[in-house]
């Protein structure tokens, strides 16, 4: 599968469009724009006040857009749900139909937990094709265990829409490969980039392969990625690396468990 990975795309239906369309130009099957692609990432209190739900505005575009190219595609937008404001990325098929919707678990900084509710469902995924597609938010790569959960689960691609800020550089060129390679999956990470209310965003948004090595890297101007994944790729990196059959969960138990201070 041919996938695209858009950085540094501005808020809205027309800049959406016109990283779809370039995705269909390059071949692509599936694009991932970065977090809240919908609204952009700096809200605060705004959160609540431009919040739709699930079959909104933002899922309607990006549904037209997916039947016009015929291009899946991955798209952030705050969601409310009655009272609650999530912080929402969206899997919508290159027919237009929703294939999964997932909910920010892991809510970084006061900023965030002021705006959203953390969502509870871990693994979401959707096969597209022949490839099984996981949905993960930003902070969500940086803790070991939602990969895992992926991995153990049969997660072929991880799209991870981001908005990560200077000077956490090496989430992308650290945290973010040793994901893919420790996991044996493909990380498809969509990042923001350059300075916008307040924040400077990081940018380096990446295609990471099962073997670690990173097929497709941005630096620190809006892009648009290519890179390839398959199953193949999986299979062989998991055959190589048996970190998933060579585990002791029955050693893991404490694992839960908050650290000791």
């Amino acid at each position: 599968m041919r996938i695209a990975v858009a950085q540094g795309i501005a808020p809205g239906e027309e800049a959406l469009g016109a990283v779809v369309e370039g995705a269909a130009r390059g071949g692509a099957r599936l694009v991932v724009a970065p977090e809240l692609s919908w609204t952009g990432y700096v809200l605060g209190r705004e959160a609540a006040r431009v919040a739709e739900p699930a079959d909104g505005p933002a899922a309607q575009c990006a549904a037209a857009l997916a039947r016009r190219y015929g291009v899946a595609v991955v798209y952030g937008w705050p969601e409310r749900d009655g009272t609650a404001v999530y912080n929402s990325t969206a899997l919508v098929g290159p027919d237009g139909e929703t294939l999964a919707t997932y909910r920010k678990t892991h809510l970084y900084g006061e900023e965030e937990r002021a705006a959203f509710a953390p969502g509870g469902d871990l693994l979401v995924q959707a096969r597209l094709d022949d490839l099984t597609i996981g949905l993960l938010v930003c902070y969500d790569i940086e803790f070991p265990e939602p990969a895992r959960a992926h991995a153990l689960a049969g997660t072929d691609v991880l799209a991870v829409p981001t908005a990560l800020t200077r000077p956490y550089e090496n989430v992308p060129r650290v945290l973010v490969p040793a994901r893919a390679y420790e996991n044996g999956l493909h990380v498809a990470y969509a990042n923001h980039c350059g300075p916008h209310g307040g924040l400077d965003f990081a940018g380096l948004s990446c295609l990471a392969g099962p073997d670690g090595e990173v097929r497709a890297r941005a630096g620190a101007s809006p892009a648009l990625l290519f890179g390839d994944a398959d199953r193949h790729s999986v299979a062989a990196a998991r055959a190589d690396t048996p970190y998933l059959t060579d585990r002791r969960p029955d050693l893991y138990a404490d694992l839960a468990r908050s650290p000791r201070t």
